[in-house]
């Protein structure tokens, strides 16, 4: 099978102990674009895949600080040009007056910026995966756990990643098409 049409190699593993060790190993070996699917939280997988902390929550501050931003300015454009009152001596515009509609603001924005962020960081929404073609990957939800390595990834080759997850003890390995 040629690379052009190979989404990457599926290895399947029997316990969670199996499928951490194999991460490692495929970290290790320097693999860029790959991922572990469990059916359940294994605890350590992401200091085994070398994983960072998440971007989500700078989209998320982008979103909390744009929404303030936008209360105060709306409050200080309402107040002061759009529709200018004065009521009892006070100024047309104070950030104690604004600070609900801001504080609000930053909240809704701020979710907003966490939700799109989720989203483009996760390349979402794909309407199709090619792994859901595979029926041994349906087993990820019942109690089998199943690494991938694409074949975008520059260290990818498909006998050499063939033999490094068969070292690694998995028992089943499989080339998926895209």
């Amino acid at each position: 099978m040629n690379k052009l049409n190979a989404y990457g190699i599926v290895a399947e593993f029997r316990t969670s102990a199996d499928i951490l060790h194999a991460a490692e190993r495929v970290r290790d070996a320097g693999f860029r674009k790959w991922d572990v699917f469990t059916p359940f939280p294994v605890h350590g997988m992401d200091r085994a895949m070398g994983l960072r902390n998440s971007k989500v929550g700078w989209f998320a501050f982008l979103g909390g600080v744009v929404g303030y931003t936008t209360g105060m300015l709306m409050i200080w454009f309402m107040n002061a040009f759009d529709y200018p009152l004065v009521v009892g001596g006070k100024p047309m515009f104070s950030p104690f007056f604004a600070f609900p509609p801001s504080y609000e603001l930053t909240i809704l924005f701020g979710a907003f910026g966490s939700l799109f962020g989720m989203l483009f960081l996760n390349r979402l929404p794909r309407l199709h995966h090619p792994l859901l073609k595979n029926r041994r990957f349906a087993l990820v939800t019942h109690d089998r756990f199943f690494l991938v390595i694409e074949s975008a990834d520059p260290k990818y080759s498909e006998t050499e990643t063939r033999i490094l997850l068969e070292q690694v003890g998995s028992r089943h390995i499989e080339v998926v098409e895209e």
